[in-house]
């Protein structure tokens, strides 16, 4: 998915204060806190952790179907 410059600028701004936001990426819903955005082999990746594990998480930007922050 082709993020719109409105929706990227939610995605950088809940990166920078480590927000948690849900995902969609095959139709499934991720809940994850935002940590960065790398890039790897061309591909811009967003580098996250889950909630309750702290597990690191990661979802390639071109795969993430619909992103909103969780307030």
């Amino acid at each position: 998915m082709a993020f719109s410059h409105a929706q990227y600028d939610l995605l950088e701004r809940a990166v920078a204060r480590e927000e948690r936001i849900a995902v969609v990426r095959r139709g499934v819903t991720w809940i994850i806190v935002a940590q960065r955005l790398e890039y790897h082999a061309g591909r811009e990746i967003l580098i996250a952790r889950h909630p309750s594990t702290g597990d690191p998480m990661s979802f390639s930007i071109d795969d993430i179907e619909r992103i909103e922050v969780i307030r």
